[in-house]
């Protein structure tokens, strides 16, 4: 006998302009300018080995990937991220599904992050109607038009909307299954039931993004360059609308870890740097070069020549690269994301350093 289920359709979901945030990306976003303030010794010479291993990455064509959390989008590290993409710097962004939500957030309103504490006593945390609407429709049709989770948002934001199918046209797709492509006729059926459900009508739906030059995942699209989502079921605040369906979120979510580890496969001499994210970035990783080294060895090749920082907060003494993976007994082991990325071979450096000194000073030292 199945479980009971919360029901979503009884919340009170308020429109996203009630919301008080804390970040306003017009006054709060960082400019490319910016001085970092971190100038340590330790830090610079980090920063500028990085530099050099991505200039020889672009010159033999492999992969530059960057993996990074939320912050550094509530960071308003926007517009460096965009900058770096326009100037041919980085091949391939991942985020997880905050930092696909602040980007929209910032796109669509100008503003996001809500007060957490203040709003769970409310009943009110995450169920803004906006936000969970949108980017669950977004989803949604793009998981139909063979989309991937980031491409799907990014394309919304950047187009300034998305087609509603007809019925007819869905219809036509769920009854030809057996001649067409099982998996598109899934994700049309998907897609009817949620529009006779919302009485969404069909044709080309306009929502407006009037500070989408704030965001990386629009700009990314535009350039045709990928940027992947990787959530986690019930983390991520879209979870909270009735819209939210698991289907179009693991259609969307399979194509994005494809599509990284499809970069992954071209990481030897690349670089990836993680910057804040010490569950997902590791996670995806390892799964990813896994199979990358599976189909190498295949061909009698081997990925060893990748160069991975990771950038984060919290202090490390242990030397990484020197000693390798230290013992239970000391507290470094117990660096999850550390530990991961010391056992993916190639070159592994650690900085602890805040996200807005690290990408102010990658990209200001890639302009000399």
């Amino acid at each position: 006998m199945p479980y009971n289920q919360f029901d979503r359709t009884k919340l009170n979901i308020k429109p996203l302009s009630d919301r008080e945030n804390k970040v306003v990306i017009e006054r709060d976003h960082i400019p490319v300018n910016q001085k970092p303030e971190n100038q340590s010794k330790h830090f610079l010479k980090i920063v500028e080995d990085t530099i050099l291993r991505i200039k020889k990455a672009r010159d033999k064509k492999a992969s530059i990937m960057l993996s990074f959390g939320a912050h550094s989008i509530k960071n308003g590290l926007g517009v460096v991220l965009i900058r770096l993409m326009e100037e041919g710097w980085l091949t391939h962004l991942a985020t997880n599904g905050a930092g696909i939500i602040h980007d929209w957030e910032f796109a669509f309103l100008g503003e996001s992050s809500e007060d957490v504490k203040a709003n769970i006593d409310q009943g009110q945390f995450g169920i803004w109607d906006e936000t969970g609407k949108f980017i669950n429709l977004a989803l949604l049709v793009g998981a139909y038009e063979g989309k991937g989770y980031g491409e799907s948002v990014g394309s919304m934001i950047e187009n300034e909307g998305v087609t509603i199918p007809a019925e007819v046209e869905l219809n036509k797709i769920i009854s030809d299954y057996n001649k067409g492509d099982l998996d598109r006729a899934a994700a049309a059926l998907d897609l009817l039931v949620l529009i006779r459900k919302f009485e969404l009508e069909p044709g080309w739906l306009e929502i407006p993004f009037p500070s989408k030059q704030y965001c990386v995942q629009a700009a990314a699209f535009k350039l045709g360059i990928p940027f992947t989502g990787h959530p986690m079921f019930g983390h991520d605040i879209i979870y909270t609308h009735p819209m939210n369906h698991g289907a179009a979120i693991g259609r969307t979510a399979g194509r994005d870890f494809l599509t990284f580890s499809d970069s992954v496969l071209n990481l030897d001499h690349g670089v990836y740097m993680s910057v804040g994210s010490a569950v997902m970035s590791p996670m995806i990783f390892e799964k990813s070069l896994s199979m990358a080294q599976n189909i190498c060895i295949q061909k009698k090749q081997h990925i060893d020549n990748h160069y991975m920082l990771i950038v984060d907060l919290a202090k490390s003494t242990w030397d990484w690269q020197k000693n390798g993976e230290p013992p239970a007994s000391d507290p470094g082991y117990y660096l999850r994301y550390l530990k991961t990325f010391s056992r993916m071979g190639g070159v592994m450096q650690y900085l602890s350093a805040d996200n807005r000194d690290f990408l102010l000073a990658l990209y200001q030292g890639l302009q000399r």
